[in-house]
């Protein structure tokens, strides 16, 4: 099992390949992707924050997200624990509407004793999300 900084990379590596099905196969079946008691951009309906499940739900996240055009994805820190992972970044990204969104990021992971990620959460400015929403 790689320790969680070394999958993080491993994410980050694939999502800049736009290979999303390496990324996948590091979900666990039973992900809980963006799943929050209580969130604003959710509740606001921003397509890419809504809570799924499973590796299905991961890949619908994915898939939401494909027509965005990003200009920037920078991963500037990597901070993990022996079952958790935060990875910070910079993103610049231009929506299929024309709005163009940058912002800083915290991308918070959550690993199994497999390696496997269980849940996910990004952490950013809701107000721009909600604001850049369709």
């Amino acid at each position: 099992m790689s320790h969680p900084a070394e999958t993080l990379q491993t994410i980050y590596a694939a999502f800049s390949r736009g290979d999303i099905p390496a990324i996948l196969a590091l979900c666990a079946e039973d992900i809980a992707w963006e799943i929050w008691p209580d969130n604003q951009g959710q509740r606001a309906g921003v397509p890419w924050l809504q809570p799924r499940h499973g590796r299905a739900g991961a890949a619908a996240f994915f898939q939401t997200i494909a027509p965005f055009q990003f200009h920037r994805f920078e991963v500037q820190q990597i901070l993990s624990s022996a079952d958790e992972a935060i990875g910070r970044v910079a993103i610049d990204l231009t929506l299929p509407s024309g709005t163009r969104v940058q912002d800083e990021e915290i991308h918070w992971f959550r690993f199994n004793a497999a390696g496997q990620i269980v849940a996910f959460r990004h952490y950013l400015d809701t107000a721009k999300h909600i604001a850049a929403a369709p």
